[in-house]
């Protein structure tokens, strides 16, 4: 555990060499990641972290996604750690956007994992919504319509370990932690443009719902110079439904 902004986050470092920070998304931990930071940790120094209210991270007052943004400016900074490489998912994409908007002399490159665009108001009542159902009936309430919506039927007929997966991710939040960055999620704003020089690559599913594949070819058309990777019969969760592809192709990009 690190001390960050006054809360204590879950910080894993692994491996050596140039640097690579892996970011969550809502409903998820570092261990999204536990396949691909296996491999990548053989050449890159790999850093996760549990974002605030997630995980094993402790829970902290005014979470958004500004927040969170400035909690891995202060990671890299308690690591002494000048630029990384940066990958986000789901939420966490709005998150690594802001940083690499905001801070870009700290971002390498970015890629985006089943991106996400600012919500629109139908979706802003949604997270809502279910910060309600979290703080009265817990998380065992939403894990499973996050298992049904967000893999693909695919996924969840031939990767009954991934659904399991899943399900144990959201069971194991701590149900305020998860309604406060559904809130956080609910409040996003468009992070901005990120710079035309700034390698990028982009990587969803054909079926994912959360992060829908036009999503994705908007902000590789707005970049102009960005690798785009669109994953057949592959949901939301895409490090873990398509582990060994998203593996290779961020060792090929990074």
């Amino acid at each position: 555990m690190v001390k960050i902004n006054d809360t204590e986050l879950a910080v894993e470092v692994e491996g050596e060499g140039p640097a690579v920070l892996l970011v969550h998304g809502l409903g998820g931990t570092s261990n999204f990641y536990q396949v691909q930071a296996e491999t990548l940790a053989e050449r890159f120094r790999v850093i996760r972290v549990d974002s605030a209210g997630a995980g094993r991270s402790a829970l902290a007052d005014g979470i958004s996604i500004e927040r969170h943004a400035e909690d891995l400016v202060a990671v890299l900074d308690a690591l002494e750690v000048e630029s990384a490489a940066v990958v986000g998912h789901s939420m966490g994409t709005l998150v690594v956007r802001l940083l690499a908007a905001r801070r870009p002399e700290r971002v390498s490159a970015l890629a985006l994992l089943g991106a996400v665009a600012e919500p629109a108001e139908a979706g802003r009542q949604a997270q809502r919504d279910r910060a309600a159902v979290l703080r009265e009936r817990g998380t065992g309430a939403v894990a499973p319509g996050v298992v049904a919506n967000a893999l693909s039927e695919h996924t969840r007929r031939t990767k009954p370990e991934v659904a399991a997966f899943v399900r144990e991710l959201v069971m194991r939040q701590d149900p305020e932690g998860y309604a406060r960055n559904c809130e956080a999620l609910a409040a996003a704003t468009d992070p901005g443009p990120i710079a035309r020089e700034l390698p990028l690559l982009l990587v969803t599913g054909a079926e994912d719902k959360v992060g829908a594949p036009p999503v994705s070819e908007q902000l590789a058309a707005a970049h102009g110079n960005a690798t785009l990777e669109i994953l057949p019969g592959i949901g939301h969760w895409t490090a873990l439904e398509a582990a060994a592809e998203t593996t290779d192709l961020l060792l090929k990009f990074l």
